[in-house]
């Protein structure tokens, strides 16, 4: 079986710097990349507000320096997925992609979070032909003559400068107190069935025409293989005590999406990688 001082699951902001800073230090480590390498950024478009890049950088790019880097200080990276791990003993055992074994003097948890989806039926059926996540209504705006952002609430949570940009895209229009109750199309999607404040006495259905429909409703922590082997809270995120990034098992660290429900930013993800390693 292999052995590392330090197994890192999952890349992204966390995982990628946490594997630079143990490189740094001299400390083995091998990082496995997950289901999305690179993590949700590799999804986005141009980033404006990470540090150190005044004219934004696109998400991809920022991910693939990255990893770069923590390449360059000699951090194993590697694409593969960790299955199923053994917590209740040191050292740690993981298996990758249901098969090879490798142990661990301790780990390093950096999985981030995946988006949700609305639960309808059609979500399934329409998945690849119309459906996907992580797409943003400034973005599409750019591509398509008429953009609708379907908005729950009778507000949006965006930062205020997002908010702007929204209100003043003449193609862009937003449906407050709105939700969606179902898709239609023949092969793929043609439009959507929704309601307007829903259990009120102005309560009304609407019909939309759309090519593509896009969710942006938030995200679940991916921390299903774990198996209840470390403490979460009540949203499935790891919990973390005091201040350090140890979670319930000593020797087990989290950082980034994964363990943060409250501010879910890059920065703040790589900067709880640097913590994690240290």
């Amino acid at each position: 079986m292999e052995t590392t001082k330090c197994l890192i699951i999952g890349s992204g902001p966390a995982g990628y710097t946490a594997a630079i800073y143990l490189s740094r230090a001299g400390i083995s480590s091998v990082l496995y990349s997950g289901i999305q390498p690179g993590g949700q950024l590799t999804q986005t478009t141009t980033i404006e507000n990470y540090p150190g890049f005044p004219q934004g950088v696109e998400g991809f790019d920022l991910m693939e320096n990255m990893r770069q880097q923590a390449v360059n200080v000699g951090a194993e990276v590697r694409n593969g997925i960790i299955t199923d791990i053994d917590l209740s003993k040191r050292p740690f055992v993981a298996t990758v992609d249901g098969t090879s074994t490798i142990s661990a003097d301790a780990v390093i948890i950096a999985t981030g979070a995946s988006a949700k989806y609305l639960g309808l039926a059609d979500e399934q059926k329409y998945a690849g032909m119309g459906v996907s996540a992580c797409e943003e209504a400034y973005y599409l705006s750019n591509l398509a003559k008429k953009v609708y952002m379907i908005v729950r609430k009778p507000y949006l949570r965006a930062s205020a400068a997002m908010q702007q940009r929204v209100n003043e895209k003449e193609n862009i229009e937003i449906l407050y107190n709105t939700n969606t109750v179902g898709l239609f199309g023949e092969q793929f999607v043609e439009g959507a069935h929704l309601v307007q404040f829903k259990g009120t006495d102005k309560e009304q259905m609407l019909d939309i025409d759309i090519d593509g429909f896009f969710l942006a409703i938030g995200h679940k922590p991916n921390t299903d293989f774990l198996k209840g082997q470390v403490a979460l809270d009540e949203q499935g995120y790891i919990a973390l005590g005091g201040i350090t990034t140890e979670t319930s098992v000593k020797g087990v660290f989290a950082a980034g999406d994964v363990a943060d429900p409250h501010y879910r930013q890059a920065i703040v993800a790589a900067g709880s990688g640097c913590r994690a390693a240290l």
